[in-house]
């Protein structure tokens, strides 16, 4: 599969905004939910925000819900994030799921990856 790539991370401080981007350049840019995750030492990947693959429908983890948002447009994905906050440090990894015109965003269903971008929230 072609590799997902992220972009636009960076420090910021609490209450700041930052946008991610994630480039599926070379994929189709139909049929498949594109999301994003995010990962702090010691801890397992958690599901972030998602949406499926025409924007019709996305899914927020709690923790985000009200502060950040995605937008999808054809293969790539952007995450909008707002009003950040220290627990919102951590790696942030871009992913594709491996359904085909899934109605709704699963995440566990996701499983190509890109490299990680890092985001880091001073207090």
């Amino acid at each position: 599969q072609a590799p997902l790539v992220e972009s636009g991370g960076g420090s910021v401080q609490a209450g700041g905004s930052l946008r991610l981007s994630c480039a599926a350049s070379g994929r189709p840019d139909r049929g498949y939910a594109l999301g994003w995750f995010r990962q702090v030492p010691g801890k397992q990947r958690e599901f972030v925000a998602g949406s499926t693959w025409d924007g019709g429908n996305t899914l927020y983890a709690d923790s985000v819900q009200g502060r950040f948002s995605v937008a999808r447009a054809g293969n790539q994905l952007s995450l909008q994030m707002n009003n950040l906050k220290p627990e919102d440090t951590a790696v942030y990894y871009c992913a594709a799921d491996t359904g085909y015109f899934n109605t709704y965003v699963q995440p566990w269903t996701f499983g190509s990856w890109g490299q990680g971008t890092q985001v880091t929230v001073s207090s």
